[in-house]
């Protein structure tokens, strides 16, 4: 790699990280707690959701640690996502004025979803000693699953944020899909409580096999099984590749429409 192109990958570096802590000052303005919102919100999460149904699915272990984890998980997702659908529409003067990549604005809202995230992945840690669920060699898959995770969440932002440039009303109709998709996840609920046929659906939702595997290794500190780890691999790097070759196909679009 030559000098002027390492140079260059230095400097759109900085222009990220700046973007990040932009986005991050900015959700948290006005905000006396400020960045402790994102270690308070999963955890008031959890005490709600625990007193509503810890009694009725009392055969899971542990099930507000068993939340938590499918929560902290689409957290991320959603908030990754919902927050890079608008990334080039909401920097459209920066984009006219200056020559940068187009996808550094996604990538700074995914990164800025990342940043929040490793803070309340510091209070999971903290309720995992709270629940005296021990450390486990196990838990070492969770930076793996994490990463093709997030390289999950970066496909679908690079799709959402050109489809957004075109149909504004995506906005709208993505938050139903959350929902839908929400439910689709047993987060709050253990899926074998579902009838079978439901059961196959949402094994191939590729946020619950996210959310299974990093419940298997960081809960029941178990490996998971072959087929959850090819998914989670072919759900990474494949909706990472489709969403980054749809983002360079029409890049080149997005100005005309902005």
């Amino acid at each position: 790699m030559k000098m002027d192109q390492i140079k260059q990958l230095r400097q759109y570096g900085f222009v990220i990280r700046q973007l990040v802590s932009r986005e991050i000052k900015r959700k948290y303005t006005r905000s006396y707690l400020g960045i402790l919102w994102s270690v308070l919100n999963p955890l008031m999460s959890m005490v709600v959701i625990s007193m509503v149904f810890s009694t009725m699915f009392q055969r899971v272990e542990n099930y507000s640690i068993y939340f938590l984890t499918g929560n902290i998980i689409w957290q991320l997702f959603t908030g990754a996502t919902t927050s890079a659908m608008a990334a080039l529409v909401d920097n459209k003067s920066l984009l006219i004025k200056v020559k940068l990549p187009k996808v550094i604005f996604p990538l700074s809202r995914v990164g800025a979803a990342f940043v929040n995230f490793l803070y309340t992945f510091v209070a999971y840690l903290l309720m995992l000693m709270v629940f005296r669920i021990k450390p486990s060699v196990m838990m070492l898959l969770f930076p793996i699953a994490a990463l093709f995770l997030l390289l999950f969440c970066i496909g679908i932002s690079y799709l959402l944020s050109i489809v957004y440039v075109f149909f504004g009303d995506i906005k709208h109709l993505y938050s139903v899909l959350l929902t839908l998709w929400m439910y689709c996840s047993a987060i709050f609920y253990p899926i074998d409580s579902t009838p079978e046929m439901v059961q196959r659906l949402i094994a191939e939702n590729p946020i619950y096999n996210y959310i299974s595997c990093v419940r298997k290794c960081m809960i029941y500190q178990t490996m998971p099984s072959a087929g959850e780890l090819g998914r989670m691999v072919f759900w990474g790097i494949g909706c990472y590749a489709v969403g980054r070759f749809v983002f360079i196909r029409l890049q080149n679009q997005i100005m005309q429409e902005l």
